[in-house]
């Protein structure tokens, strides 16, 4: 199963790899990284770029998808509205850093485009920003990658060995991460104001 899967890395790479970054990232950029820079089936410099390509695109469904559709987003995300709250809180602190820096931001990266398009932020500013940070991101994972790929490698054979243990301590970091947003927005005066000038906000929108 894992030589079919490196085969079709090695034939289909640059296609696989842009629809895998659409969804996550990291590591579609890493495996092929590791193939390019042992074979000479893939070039590193494409793979960054369509990496970022991949990043990019997805960046912008996400925030489309919320600035042209408020009303949907509102109603099916209204169990998210502490880690929009928390985004926009961010937004206002740093501005256009917090969107250079959003694809690195584990656990926001998907609610900070989406949370960006509930704002009056200009797209075209937006695009730029992030398409020179899909670079930036893409450029930094793929240069680790070929500068520690053995041990990368080994730490590859170390989680196959011993899935389970690997398995659990995902599971335990995705709690760490939840729990922090939970904790990090949980009864603060001036997490709860925002909240309800954006709940106030969202609602005169929709009632327009």
């Amino acid at each position: 199963m894992e030589e079919i899967f490196v085969n079709l890395l090695k034939e289909y790479g640059y296609v696989i790899l842009y629809f895998w970054s659409i969804l996550e990232g990291e590591s579609g950029i890493i495996i092929t990284s590791i193939i390019s820079t042992t074979t000479d089936q893939l070039n590193i410099f494409l793979i960054v770029f369509v990496a970022a390509l991949g990043g990019f695109t997805g960046d912008q469904i996400y925030f489309l998808i919320t600035r042209y559709n408020k009303k949907i987003v509102h109603k099916k995300l209204y169990r998210q509205r502490r880690k929009f709250a928390l985004a926009h809180i961010l937004l206002r602190k740093y501005g256009w850093l917090i969107i250079f820096c959003q694809r690195f931001l584990y656990g926001l990266r998907i609610v900070m485009p989406m949370a960006i398009g509930l704002t009056s932020y200009k797209y075209k500013t937006y695009v730029i920003i992030n398409f020179i940070s899909s670079l930036v991101w893409a450029t930094i994972i793929a240069t680790l990658t070929s500068i520690f790929k053995d041990h990368i490698m080994n730490i590859f054979n170390v989680l196959k060995i011993n899935w389970p243990i690997t398995l659990v301590v995902i599971l335990i970091i995705l709690y760490a991460v939840l729990y922090y947003f939970r904790h990090k927005t949980k009864r603060k005066p001036r997490f709860q104001n925002l909240m309800n000038k954006l709940h106030l906000k969202e609602k005169n929108e929709l009632n327009n």
